[in-house]
């Protein structure tokens, strides 16, 4: 069994602080028991919370670290603007790096991703390499910056990427405006539904990535499945902080297409940056159908100081799905950056 944090674990302190932008950040601090070898930052993706770590804490500290996780802009105990821009690649790694340097003003971090914590690790290492030794991401793939041309999100999805066709219905308010009619119980359901939820008659998950989500579900009377992938006390602790401020917020990340575009137009797309200047690590999922294993096929062009690629049997939730193979990838790629004689032998 692989060792795991529980809701309001006292194994973990929780702080906040408020960074430039004006956004107040909620955020996780894990120690070990000795000295730290180095600090660790880990980036949720959607619909997840710090907490979606909670597989990955108690091991690395276990390996002589120290673990700063964050509640990312619109979730948790986070603040949660309502405009769009805040929630660009650039405004977050803004953020993100106003954090590092205040919870490790003395030295360099390793960042791990998951979904689109993902991405954002790896727009993080192109934007502020000096403050990293090294960034891993679970699922996502590293796409580099676009220097062809603007295209719609529409128009990339029905040519080259199906699999991305639920992001239409997430970006659009429709699916929103259901969720929030149905109150607690339509966040509930949106968690399952993402959490692996299957339709007890015909075995098939609800989620479907090239379509999206039957907003029927929603309805009054609709039942939907509790996901087995996390204990009846997690999802109570997910509904209740997806409770506090909604899911505007997390499905903004869905809307930034445009301002994404527009911004990386201006600075790393215009001054060619599309190389990650530390070692990188990407571990697929087999069963991921949001983000299969195929798309990170040609990312080692863009690694000049190495990438390591590792696959774990395991749907989009591998974290928690398979949380041994996912800690002994993480645990052997900070070995791989520290050295052996930093880290603990359990590895």
């Amino acid at each position: 069994m692989v060792d795991k944090l529980v809701p309001n674990d006292t194994r973990v302190k929780h702080h906040t602080t408020t960074l430039p932008s004006g956004h107040t950040y909620h955020y996780l601090e894990a120690l070990p028991s000795g000295t730290p070898a180095a600090t660790v930052v880990l980036v949720h993706g959607f619909p997840d919370l710090s907490f979606g770590w909670r597989y990955q804490i108690p091991y690395l500290t276990s390996l002589s670290l120290r673990v700063i996780v964050p509640d990312m802009l619109g979730y948790g105990l986070t603040s949660a603007p309502s405009p769009i821009p805040p929630y660009s690649y650039k405004s977050l790694c803004a953020d993100l790096a106003a954090l590092i340097k205040l919870t490790s003003p003395d030295s360099p971090i390793i960042l791990g991703g998951h979904d689109w914590g993902g991405a954002i690790v790896w727009r993080f290492a192109l934007r502020h390499p000096e403050l990293l030794t090294g960034v891993f991401s679970i699922c996502t793939p590293y796409n580099a910056p676009n220097s062809q041309g603007y295209l719609p999100k529409k128009t990339v999805i029905e040519q080259f990427l199906p699999n991305f066709a639920y992001q239409l219905q997430f970006e659009d308010t429709a699916l929103e405006e259901k969720i929030n009619a149905a109150g607690r119980e339509g966040i509930k359901k949106f968690l399952n539904i993402l959490y692996g939820s299957k339709d007890e008659k015909t075995g098939k998950t609800h989620f479907v990535a090239n379509v999206g989500i039957d907003l029927g579900l929603f309805d009054e009377g609709v039942t939907v499945a509790d996901s087995k992938l996390l204990s009846g006390e997690e999802l109570e602790f997910y509904v209740g902080e997806y409770a506090r401020n909604g899911i505007h917020g997390p499905l903004n990340y869905y809307r930034t297409w445009d301002v994404n575009y527009e911004e990386e137009a201006a600075d790393l797309a215009k001054e060619g940056k599309d190389k990650i200047e530390v070692p990188g690590m990407i571990v697929t999922a087999t069963r991921d159908a949001a983000l299969p294993p195929a798309m990170a096929a040609n990312m080692e062009q863009f690694f000049p100081r190495g990438l390591v690629k590792h696959e774990v049997q395991a749907s989009h939730w591998a974290t928690w799905e398979n949380p041994g193979e996912v800690n002994k990838a993480v645990g052997g790629f900070v070995e791989q950056l520290l050295g052996k004689g930093k880290v603990k032998a359990s590895i």
